[in-house]
């Protein structure tokens, strides 16, 4: 258990090697108290949504990132037993896929939301935070592997540490990525007729992750302050 802590703790050091694009610094700006309106929107608000912020999406692809696919393909992920979900992967054939589901749907309160969540998506694709992250964490398995060998563990022990590192790296940018997401979501959403101050609201009433040491997302007020910043 000593090894595999002195392991994590080196692997988080060693990870901060990896150079990525910096996330834009919230503000001590104080978090708006503004009151969320509306009501649970539906698959038809979503198509509404997809229709107007979509094109806008695809254009800002091409122009920041033009070595990419900007062809995006939008759709409900409606299998049973999801819970409340947006996320960004990609097709075999490589083409960026964004997927919401209807839970998701019933807990957002305006189209603004879907727009601002919708448009966060399309950035990380832009932004390239699936890459950079496989290639953190790619970086961190191989950290964890030579670390383990180094320090004479065994082949249960070097797996271990491999594993370990791989978390690490995968998770070392992950807060930074989802600010880089909320600032240029926020402007796409904007550009495409929505009210990303309004949208970014659903996090007033979400679960916050608070700053968890390697969390996957950063403290909803950090995000609220980005977006913020992003359009004033």
């Amino acid at each position: 258990m000593r090894r595999a802590i002195a392991i994590l703790t080196v692997l988080t050091v060693a990870a901060c090697d990896v150079t990525v694009q910096p996330a834009p610094a919230p503000s001590s700006q104080p978090v708006s108290t503004a009151k969320r309106t509306g009501g649970p929107q539906s698959v038809s608000d979503f198509r509404a949504v997809v229709a107007r912020v979509e094109p806008v999406a695809e254009r800002a692809c091409r122009q920041l990132s033009p070595q990419r696919n900007c062809d995006f393909r939008i759709i409900i992920d409606d299998r049973a037993g999801l819970g409340a979900n947006a996320y960004q992967t990609y097709e075999k054939s490589g083409r960026p896929l964004i997927a919401f589901t209807p839970a998701l749907f019933r807990e957002m309160r305006n189209r603004d939301e879907l727009a601002f969540a919708l448009a966060h998506e399309a950035a990380h694709h832009i932004e390239g935070h699936i890459q950079q992250t496989q290639s953190s964490a790619q970086t961190g398995a191989i950290l964890g592997a030579v670390l383990g060998s180094v320090i004479g563990l065994d082949q249960a022990g070097v797996e271990t540490a491999t594993n370990i590192g791989g978390t690490v790296g995968a998770r070392r940018y992950s807060k930074g990525f989802e600010l880089e997401a909320d600032s240029l979501g926020a402007r796409i959403a904007q550009q495409a007729g929505y009210d990303p101050l309004r949208g970014v609201l659903y996090f007033q009433d979400a679960a916050d992750p608070g700053d968890q040491f390697l969390g996957t997302h950063p403290p909803n007020a950090d995000r609220i302050t980005v977006v913020r910043n992003a359009v004033r």
